[in-house]
């Protein structure tokens, strides 16, 4: 599990270990990956920094080891607020990075370390991997990458004994607006019957992918938003997609 210390990935952690499931919490602070661990038996931690090559390695080799990991989540990732041209390259790398190949790298280090046996991989996207996304578009770009990978992998993988599911929420009560640049100081809007809990974002990815579903995106809202943007004209989803973000990131005291 990545991404395990926070948000979506800490809700999975504690549902499987309510299950009396062993996981392997992946992140990048060890406090919280020892306080998991406190409070859970079953949860073996990993820290390690998946936008680090090194990380990487370190989680591959856990994948490859003797104790199997019958269920990879591929939950770490952040994403970038703001216009593309005033952020720094660096931070996009590491997000295109961790967002993209980190995720593809453990998915092949699962899969071989199941060498043809039963296994399962649940990929967490967004909704807005359907639609480009002004003022979050290299995030939106690297979940559309996830989209595409995860859903490919899926057929891949039919008849196999190999599981792909992909997730993909909408807006989540986490921590991803504080860790976006560009959201200090800023509002993250919305209705607030637009916000999903993480808790029920876990339950349905983990229900999801022992069902052997190829995709699932939790909530009546956002699975109309989806099937939406498969049949609107792609100028008109853009032009809502950046009214929608202008809106939604807004400063804080602008009212």
């Amino acid at each position: 599990m990545t991404g395990a210390s926070s948000g979506i990935g800490e809700a999975m952690v504690r549902q499987l270990a309510a299950a009396g499931v062993r996981t392997v919490a992946v992140a990048r602070r060890s406090d919280r990956l020892e306080a998991l661990a406190r409070d859970h038996a079953t949860v073996e931690p990993l820290v390690a920094d998946l936008t680090d090559p090194a990380g990487v390695a370190r989680v591959a080799a856990r994948l490859d080891a003797a104790a199997p990991v019958e269920l990879l989540v591929n939950n770490a990732g952040f994403g970038t607020t703001g216009h593309v041209e005033q952020i720094d390259p660096d931070r996009s790398a590491a997000e295109i990075g961790l967002n993209v190949a980190a995720l593809v790298r453990l998915t092949q280090a699962a899969l071989a370390g199941w060498r043809g046996g039963d296994g399962y991989v649940l990929n967490v996207s967004s909704v807005a991997s359907y639609q480009a996304a002004p003022n979050l578009a290299v995030y939106a770009a690297t979940k559309a990458f996830v989209t595409s990978f995860t859903e490919a992998l899926h057929e891949e993988m039919r008849g196999t004994g190999v599981r792909v599911t992909l997730l993909c929420p909408g807006l989540t009560r986490t921590e991803f607006s504080q860790v976006s640049s560009g959201t200090t100081g800023t509002a993250v809007g919305g209705p607030s019957l637009a916000w999903l809990s993480a808790e029920r974002v876990a339950a349905e990815g983990l229900d999801a992918v022992a069902r052997g579903r190829a995709v699932v995106v939790p909530g009546a809202l956002y699975k109309s938003l989806v099937g939406l943007s498969q049949v609107s004209p792609r100028a008109l989803g853009r032009s809502v997609a950046r009214l929608a973000n202008d809106r939604r990131l807004r400063p804080v005291g602008d009212g």
